[in-house]
């Protein structure tokens, strides 16, 4: 039967050697490099909006950093085939720091479904992966504060579906494009990837 002060005397025995060993210097803690802090969250991006399939709140502030593309959309409208065009900006540049905003409207009578109904057609229909939003006022006195804060810094509110605008990796800066600008004209392309070639925080 070992005697009862074997443990604590083993105790004493590893904590002694174990001050050797820091002291000189095996034990001792290694610098670790500072890691380098998030974005902050800045101007437009102060929103918090409720995920369009499980309707619980998401804030913008996790796109910090990224270049985003903020746009209206409906169901039932002749530019709706423009989901088709902006998954696929949203596949091509998201590991480049791009991220598709979608917001369904019915601001213009043509989003008249429940969210569910909504979040079913953008994936049945056009495979959307980017992210989604509930229903939202775009214009006039009921807009959502993003939209008039789009509106304010650009001079102009959506004048129909799949307006879109394009916000600066500050968060700040915003380029408008309208309904008819297609996701993957030239100079819509052209804006993207000029916005992603910037560097932010510099």
């Amino acid at each position: 039967m070992p005697l009862p002060a074997a443990r604590p005397l083993r105790a004493i025995t590893l904590a002694i050697l174990g001050a050797a060993l820091c002291t000189a210097g095996v034990g001792a803690a290694t610098p670790v490099a500072p890691v380098a802090p998030a974005a902050a969250c800045t101007g437009l991006l102060q929103q918090t909006f409720l995920r369009l399939q499980d309707e619980k709140p998401q804030s913008l502030c996790q796109y910090s950093g990224k270049v985003v593309v903020v746009v209206n959309t409906a169901s039932f409208c002749g530019f709706t085939p423009q989901y088709e065009g902006l998954e696929a900006l949203y596949a091509k540049y998201k590991d480049r720091g791009l991220v598709v905003l979608g917001f369904p409207s019915n601001d213009f009578s043509q989003e008249t479904g429940s969210n569910k109904e909504i979040a079913d057609f953008c994936e049945n229909t056009f495979g959307v992966k980017f992210p989604m939003f509930t229903k939202t006022s775009v214009r006039g006195q009921d807009a959502s504060p993003l939209f008039k804060q789009l509106a304010a810094q650009t001079g102009t509110a959506p004048r129909w579906n799949f307006y879109k605008y394009v916000i600066a990796r500050d968060g700040v800066s915003v380029t408008s494009f309208n309904s008819m600008t297609d996701p993957a004209s030239r100079q819509f392309v052209g804006e993207i990837e000029r916005q992603l070639a910037s560097k932010w925080p510099h």
